[in-house]
């Protein structure tokens, strides 16, 4: 399994899912070896990294290896200090490490020497990052490649793809021997842009994983109402759109706040664009937070909201929702397919309707409250158990294709 985030160091969706696979793989006669590049830690290998990573998956987690991958590649969505607006904004100029294609082929050579030694039946590829080693490693072993796409670049960038990142998923979605999409929208998205057959195609949508919430905080809000944006905030999400329902909001209501959480190469902009409306005591930028400061957020917020351009699949809807949050979620989203009476989905262009809804929801705790327990009916049987289980189908099912097709 190649992979480039993993707990306790995670940037978003991709190292939650690793984790909720992996963790729901114990108990399915699956060994994992789990190569990661040291750099994206910010730790480089130390010892320590691999037991706060064993340990985040419980007692004896024998099933799964990690393996130091010894290179330099970023974390591809990360700003970085130096130039905050180089790394993150997808498909602009410069908007990605000027040599991150290059490290990423050097990844890729340095998973095969890592496991010429190594015995394993099936390659399970995380996310255009890793696709390369993929390729690499099924050309030189002759084993079947998985590539599972939590997202793309055309949901990153729309009309600006970059065109190496662009083509490196596409070269690895033809050369594997199953895709896995996290949703039929990004299935479709997969078809229409990069030609792939629907057939090679199979949607296993994410798991809910259960809250990690273990305590109180201390919430105090003045009697004032939280309204919440959790993610990178980048073209992909609509910063903008949220910015225009909170002014909106606002217009008929005073005891709102707006929290905007997280970071991306739009906040820079996005902070000048509420300082220019005079909304900076109502709309607040935190950064970007991770572990019990995302939960201290959700624990705070009244509604969530998910303006997102293009979302292959949405978690955080699913988290907000398991801490008791109603949500509002736009229409172009993968999540969408498994929540239907329990959340509010909306044009994500459509401010004006957000902001209504925004108000409907604060203005009536009732119905408030009949959407989360809607929601929290949906994502009962949305399991990693269950996501786990047909992927080590599919795992099956590749092999099977292969071994068919040895010359005897």
């Amino acid at each position: 399994m190649l992979g480039w985030e993993f707990p306790p160091f995670i940037s978003g969706g991709l190292g939650t899912a690793c984790y909720g696979l992996t963790h729901a793989m114990k108990n399915m006669d699956v060994n994992i070896v789990m190569l990661l590049p040291t750099s994206t830690w910010g730790i480089e290998g130390q010892t320590h990294t691999f037991l706060e990573m064993e340990t985040s998956l419980g007692e004896n987690p024998e099933h799964i290896t990690f393996k130091p991958v010894p290179s330099k590649i970023p974390n591809p969505y990360q700003i970085s200090r130096t130039h905050p607006l180089r790394i993150g904004c997808a498909g602009a100029v410069g908007g990605y490490d000027g040599n991150l294609v290059e490290r990423v082929n050097e990844y890729a050579k340095c998973c095969t020497k890592l496991m010429k030694d190594q015995s394993f039946d099936v390659i399970h590829a995380h996310d255009w990052v890793t696709f390369p080693a993929g390729m690499l490693l099924s050309e030189k072993f002759s084993k079947p490649l998985i590539v599972h796409v939590h997202a793309t670049e055309v949901d990153r960038s729309g009309s600006c793809v970059n065109k190496k990142i662009f083509e490196i998923e596409r070269k690895g979605m033809k050369a594997a021997s199953v895709i896995i999409a996290v949703s039929k929208y990004t299935a479709d998205i997969i078809v229409r842009n990069y030609g792939i057959p629907r057939e090679k195609i199979k949607v296993v949508h994410n798991g809910a994983s259960l809250s990690n919430y273990a305590g109180e905080y201390n919430v105090h809000k003045n009697g004032e109402k939280i309204v919440l944006f959790l993610g990178r905030i980048t073209g992909q999400k609509g910063p903008y759109h949220f910015i225009e329902a909170a002014e909106k909001v606002l217009q008929k209501l005073d005891n709102v706040k707006f929290i905007m959480a997280g970071w991306g190469d739009l906040a820079p902009s996005a902070i000048e664009t509420v300082a220019a409306k005079n909304l900076g005591t109502k709309i607040f930028f935190t950064g970007f937070l991770r572990g019990w400061q995302v939960e201290r957020a959700y624990r705070y917020a009244d509604v969530y909201v998910m303006p997102s351009v293009s979302e292959p699949f949405g978690l955080t809807a699913i988290e907000a929702i398991q801490q008791d949050i109603p949500v509002i979620l736009s229409k172009t989203t993968g999540v969408g397919e498994v929540l239907d009476k329990g959340v509010v989905k909306i044009d994500f262009w459509d401010t004006n309707k957000i902001a209504e809804s925004i108000i409907k929801i604060l203005d009536n705790p009732k119905w408030a409250e009949e959407l989360v327990r809607n929601g929290k009916d949906e994502i009962r049987s949305l399991t990693w158990e269950d996501a786990a289980e047909k992927c080590v189908n599919y795992y099956q099912y590749a092999m099977a294709n292969m071994l068919a097709s040895l010359p005897y």
